[in-house]
């Protein structure tokens, strides 16, 4: 099979979600859908790995699985089992390469590779038969990001999961693809793709009668997106509840700040379960003793012994999907005997989100001086991924570029379709 030959697909391998979209002969995509057991069929998959072991033939062997599978194998045995995610957003990290688990070491790029393995697998796609593009961010993720050193640990994680014809796209800009099937004469299009870790902003000239017909004007982006808005939601509502705002004491010394690090990864779902070792919750339980509210630092210790990132954060993230369509919604929570029934006003999240808002609109004008261009000069504006809902952020880009500007669509596939479509032209 030569590479003229071969299927085009494009993978948008996210810090949150996956998907898969086929290019069609008749320059249609197709997005492939994902079937696990118990659940329902969808576009996406969760981007998560569970590694577990089970005995075999006298040996014991590693098992795997991904996406809604990767929970229920988590959750069957919490204790015996490893789940990985966001793994995207240690891809440009240096101080990251690898993890240990039941005396074996894993490098990123293994994970990854076994996640993409089982991807393909599920989707019945031999990865050597294939020709895929893959997307990445124009910024990854963390605040001293390695943009290339990230780029090749991606190509490096598809490699060893067999994928051997490999083109790399920026996923702002296939995201700009889809949107321009709609149009029928030239535009400059300001596109805004919105993932789970990073945000990026593209400008784009798009000319469906050019044999070229997508250039490229200017690009920015920033390590933060869907992620951060559930932080402002753990760090103002649950944060408080679990011992952040007391105090303790050292031998009847003042009173001292309990160790504001351990929200810090509170905050952050996939660094919860990386506080359960022996160290770490033998020091919450020494500041525990002499806290002015040792019962809630007692909670926070029953959350990470069992495990309850997952569920914690689908809470945070069900209420910050609410608050995209009413002014107000409560953040619901139980585990043993910790409840959250918080109210949460829309007022309030639009607060608390509003330095991460600045950061989007400091990206999306650094866009635009980089392509020489002012905000009038964009002719549509296309924001795509899920954060793109919040109302407030919509309102920062309606006010930049005028509402009548703004469209959407496809939030959650779009960047897939792109990188068929700009591997398939």
């Amino acid at each position: 099979m030569t590479a003229e030959t071969r299927p085009r697909v494009g993978i948008d391998f996210g810090t949150t979600n996956s998907v898969v979209v086929l290019a069609l002969p008749n320059g249609e995509t197709q997005t492939l859908r994902f079937t696990f057991a118990d659940h329902p069929s969808s576009d996406t998959c969760r981007t998560l790995l569970c590694l577990w072991s089970e005995q075999e033939g006298g040996r014991r062997k590693i098992m795997e699985a991904i996406g809604p599978d990767a929970i229920d194998a988590y959750l069957d045995d919490p204790a015996e089992s490893r789940l990985i995610l966001s793994m995207k957003s240690y891809l440009a990290q240096s101080s990251f390469r690898e993890t240990q688990w039941l005396g074996q070491r894993y490098t990123l790029e293994e994970l990854i590779a076994r996640f993409l393995k089982e991807l393909a697998q599920k989707l019945d796609i031999d990865p050597g038969s294939i020709q895929v593009t893959v997307g990445r961010p124009v910024r990854f993720a963390g605040e001293r990001a390695d943009d290339a050193f990230g780029e090749q640990r991606l190509r490096d994680s598809f490699a060893q999961a067999g994928f051997n014809k490999l083109n790399v796209g920026l996923e702002p800009e296939a995201a700009g693809w889809r949107f321009a099937k709609q149009l029928d004469r030239p535009a400059t299009i300001f596109v805004g793709d919105f993932g789970g870790g990073t945000s990026d902003f593209s400008i784009l000239r798009f000319d469906p009668d050019a044999k070229r017909r997508t250039t490229p004007l200017g690009y920015s982006g920033v390590g933060i997106a869907g992620d951060q808005l559930d932080y402002r939601i753990v760090m103002n509502v649950v944060a408080p509840l679990l011992g952040r705002d007391e105090t303790y004491r050292i031998m009847g010394g003042t009173p001292l700040p309990v160790p504001a690090e351990w929200y810090a990864d509170l905050a952050r779902w996939h660094r919860l379960s990386l506080m359960r070792t022996p160290q770490i919750l033998r020091a919450i339980a020494d500041v525990a003793r002499t806290a002015t509210n040792p019962e809630r630092l007692r909670q926070l210790i029953r959350l990470i012994e069992d495990q309850q990132a997952q569920a914690l954060y689908r809470a945070v993230s069900a209420a910050k999907v609410a608050l995209s369509s009413l002014d107000r919604t409560f953040l619901n929570f139980r585990h043993r005997d910790f409840h959250i029934e918080a109210p949460i006003a829309r007022s309030d999240f639009e607060r608390w989100i509003a330095p991460d808002l600045d950061r989007f609109d400091e990206a999306a004008q650094s866009a635009l001086e980089r392509a020489g261009l002012r905000a009038d000069q964009i002719d549509r504006v296309f924001l795509t991924g899920g954060t793109s809902f919040v109302p407030a952020l919509r309102q920062r880009f309606a006010q930049r570029f005028g509402a009548e500007k703004i469209d959407s669509g496809g939030e959650f596939v779009s960047v897939a379709e792109g990188l068929a479509l700009m591997d398939a032209a």
